[in-house]
C-alpha cells in the first residue's frame, strides 16, 4: 500500500499510514482569518529514512492550499520543508515570512 495522509479532524492532526500502521502526523490549529498553523510534526523512528516526512509534509500543505489556507509553519520541520521547496513559500502570508526565516 502507498502511504496514506488523512485528516484527523477529532485529534486536529494529518496523519500518515502505510501497512504497517501509523508512521507520524503533523498536528494543527485552525486559526481565524482562514490560516492553518502546523505546530508539531513526528515520524515514528521505525519509519524513518523512508521520505514519509517529506510526503506528509508535501500533502499537508497541498491540502491547505485546496482548502484556501494561509500556513503558519511554526513546526520546524513543516517550516524547514517549506524553506527547500520555494513553491509552497506562497502558502505563507507575506507579512509572516521574515518571522518563519521565508
Amino acid at each position: 500500500m502507498e502511504p496514506q495522509v488523512t485528516d484527523n479532524t477529532e485529534q486536529s492532526r494529518f496523519e500518515i499510514t502505510t501497512d504497517a500502521g501509523l508512521a507520524g502526523f503533523a498536528e494543527y490549529q485552525l486559526r481565524d482569518g482562514g490560516r492553518i498553523a502546523f505546530v508539531h510534526t513526528v515520524i515514528d523512528p521505525a519509519f524513518e529514512g523512508q521520505g514519509l516526512g517529506g510526503k506528509l509534509a508535501r500533502s499537508v500543505l497541498d491540502t491547505a492550499r485546496e482548502r484556501g489556507l494561509a500556513v503558519l509553519p511554526y513546526c520546524p520541520f513543516i517550516r524547514g520543508w517549506i524553506a527547500k521547496h520555494p513553491e509552497y513559500v506562497d502558502l505563507v502570508p507575506a507579512d509572516k515570512r521574515a518571522k518563519f526565516d521565508l
